[in-house]
């Protein structure tokens, strides 16, 4: 359990090193950038978890630890996957929600009919 609380410990440091770095940047108009940074927060939350299943894996009975383990590392995945999902969700919205307002309120097509 040793080597797995390492693992964890180091993992937390870097996801947690990431979202850092990622929130003292600054704002960006690109949208890759922005999705980045609105992840941050979860890169956050996911490096806290591991942070507290590498003190799990180091302080408790291996069958103990190793359920917790397990259940901290899929909480941190899918806290990271599901901040991407909602940050890529927001930009798409936003950026349609542009593309709208350029083209006259979303009437592409009567554009582009008329345009022939």
């Amino acid at each position: 359990m040793f080597i797995v609380a390492v693992l964890c410990l180091c993992a937390a440091v870097a996801v947690a090193g990431l979202g850092v770095w990622l929130l003292t940047r600054p704002r960006s108009a690109d949208p890759a950038q922005s999705v980045l940074r609105g992840v941050a927060p979860t890169q956050l939350a996911a490096a806290a978890m591991l942070a507290a299943a590498g003190t799990v894996a180091l302080s408790s009975r291996p069958d103990t630890a190793l359920v917790v383990v397990i259940v901290c590392v899929i909480g941190a995945v899918s806290t990271v996957v599901a901040g991407c999902w909602q940050a890529a969700k927001v930009i798409a919205s936003r950026e349609s929600a542009a593309a709208a307002d350029a083209c006259g309120g979303g009437a592409c097509a009567t554009c582009t009919l008329s345009c022939s």
